[in-house]
């Protein structure tokens, strides 16, 4: 079928508001899919195929407009999002099938309870996704960039009043201003059951777009005036539940839980979804990439003309390929290209705009009321810091349970964190690099085997292992002594990438997670120290791991301590047979 013989944004706006519209009036003991993106894709995919016939998505916004007086939301969420108002008649969902509407009602709401996450689904590359934020993200891409302006007349703190925000650094462009529908609103002090239509919403060229921050160079005085606009897709997928999450107190600034990891019960048809940390705050592992991929995909969908493709098939591309056949636009990178879409500083702004723009739709807010303009500046700058440091900044790393790793067998032995040592390996078996979860999962099981079953070890010998799918796949982890550098276990973290190295080089994403993310996290978590030295397997092991083209580019990096030797097998045979003096070792070192 051809795109131009049917209405796509109509349809698919009506799409996005039937997902999120069936929450509402779930069918209680209806058999549903399996919790996988797939199984949303699949719902997706049978919506647009009965849009175009139907043209049932324009209705379907009227009849979930009428519906959502009757549900608890986001109050930001239904202010920026609501649909204008259309005279048409009411789509009846029952008539999507049983398994679409069982499915979408436990997905369609995300949230955290007894150790529990809810709302989420198991994606091809491996990661748990939050449902509700990336239909967010969705809605608001299709509707532009929106801009909603923030007066502050009622407040007390005039809008021309320096605010200091603590090292915030340089301004830096956030979503991109090409978008082609955006518009904007005034909101002053608005009741709750104040709707965008009652409001002046005009358009703007991307050339006045008022979203970006006015941040003044970086110092330790700096001033920031108060945010004058937000911009719907950040606040709605990812601002708007920073801000809450931080306006607990500084208490929560350095311990949020931000980032928390769960296991899925089983992977193949995945039901319940188990977190590693029962106390975690709702802006989980699972939360923010779906907080991401929506964010993403509306600054995508903002800037993509008519017609638009499907959204089973925009999912199908991000969560498999890429996007219109880009490889690096799609989930499995989306720290790297959250960092690029926005900043530190801009998602700062936008965070204290959403903050405020909550206080005037609820002034009774518990968490918000009598809040000054310069503690919701705080708010908002630890919270921009510590999303962008603790989550964007790290690499994703799949636990253990998600590679369906074997029970360690014996007890392990703790570190004596933090340590000063990284050891970067490759695996010269598996050769192959591994691009895709299925892929990388296989290998580490077969490491995993050969390690415990062929080597008797207690479990599989590195820290972490390194695919070239953009991720890193957890070993024995940050606390535990591993068996990958003989006679140096217990002073280092040995970090090995899936492939033979000796004469190619690894990806760019593999590369980039050694080299900068993984310790750059492992220092600020206080895991490994501020100086820690960097070196390859042969300078401290006869062997020739981490292959020769790896280890010369591990020579031009940071941290490289070249002050040791190397000691490869080739040179080995040249040397001296002078016995090496004796070393006291740990038990934990001998393997």
């Amino acid at each position: 079928m051809s795109f131009g013989n049917w209405k796509p944004t109509v349809v698919v706006q009506g799409i996005l508001w039937i997902l999120y519209g069936l929450l509402l009036q779930p069918e209680p003991g209806t058999a549903t899919l399996p919790l996988l993106m797939d199984s949303v894709i699949q719902a997706l995919a049978e919506l647009e195929q009965k849009a175009p016939a139907t043209e049932a998505g324009r209705s379907a916004a009227a009849w979930l407009l009428s519906a959502q007086g009757s549900g608890t939301h986001s109050p930001l969420r239904h202010f920026l999002l609501e649909g204008k108002s259309l005279n048409t008649t009411d789509l009846d969902p029952p008539s999507l099938s049983p398994e679409l509407r069982g499915l979408m009602g436990e997905v369609a709401r995300h949230s955290v309870q007894d150790g529990k996450e809810y709302g989420v689904v198991l994606a091809p590359d491996g990661s748990t996704v939050a449902v509700e934020p990336l239909l967010a993200g969705l809605w608001a891409g299709l509707q532009g960039h929106r801009i909603v302006n923030l007066s502050l007349e009622s407040s007390a703190t005039p809008p021309d009043a320096g605010v200091t925000f603590p090292d915030l650094g340089a301004t830096s462009p956030g979503l991109s201003d090409a978008s082609p529908d955006v518009t904007s609103a005034d909101v002053r002090a608005v009741s709750p059951n104040v709707s965008t239509k009652d409001l002046d919403v005009e358009a703007t060229s991307p050339e006045a777009r008022p979203g970006s921050p006015d941040v003044q160079a970086s110092s330790p005085d700096t001033k920031a005036k108060l945010p004058t606009a937000v911009d719907s897709v950040l606040v709605v997928t990812l601002a708007g539940d920073l801000g809450l999450n931080f306006l607990q107190g500084p208490q929560t600034w350095n311990h949020s839980g931000l980032g928390t990891e769960g296991c899925w019960d089983q992977l193949s048809v995945p039901r319940t979804f188990t977190l590693l940390a029962p106390e975690a705050s709702p802006l989980t592992t699972a939360f923010l990439n779906g907080a991401l991929d929506g964010a993403l995909l509306g600054d995508y969908l903002s800037q993509t003309p008519e017609p638009r493709p499907p959204l089973n098939q925009l999912l199908s591309q991000y969560y498999g390929a890429g996007v219109a056949g880009d490889p690096g636009f799609r989930s499995n990178f989306r720290r790297h290209n959250g960092a690029a879409l926005t900043s530190a500083p801009t998602l700062t702004q936008q965070v204290w705009g959403a903050l405020i723009l909550l206080q005037r739709l609820e002034p009774a807010h518990p968490r918000l009321q009598g809040m000054s303009q310069e503690e919701l500046a705080q708010v908002a700058t630890h919270a921009s810091k510590e999303f962008t440091e603790a989550f964007l900044g790290c690499p994703a790393i799949h636990p253990r349970c998600r590679w369906g790793a074997a029970p360690y067998q014996g007890r392990p032995t703790p570190l004596k964190l933090p340590l000063g040592f990284l050891y970067v390996h490759h695996t010269y078996l598996p050769a192959p690099p591994c691009t895709s979860f299925n892929r990388c999962a296989a290998d580490m099981r077969s490491m995993q085997r050969f390690h415990q079953q062929t080597q008797g070890w207690a479990d599989i010998g590195y820290s972490f292992v390194v695919g070239s799918d953009g991720y890193v796949y957890e070993g024995r982890g940050w606390h535990w002594v591993g068996a990958h550098t003989l006679g140096h276990n217990s002073r280092g973290f040995g970090v090995a990438l899936i492939g033979n190295y000796t004469a190619v080089l690894p990806s760019e994403a593999a590369l980039r997670a050694v080299r900068d993310e993984l310790p750059r996290c492992a220092v600020r978590a206080g895991l490994l120290r501020p100086d820690y030295a960097l070196l390859g397997h042969r300078q401290l092991v006869r062997t020739e791991c981490p292959g020769d083209r790896l280890f010369n580019l591990l020579r031009t990096w940071p941290h490289f301590d070249k002050n040791v030797k190397s000691r490869t097998a080739r040179r080995a045979s040249s040397r001296s047979k002078r016995r090496p003096p004796p070393m006291i070792l740990l038990s934990t070192d001998l393997q």
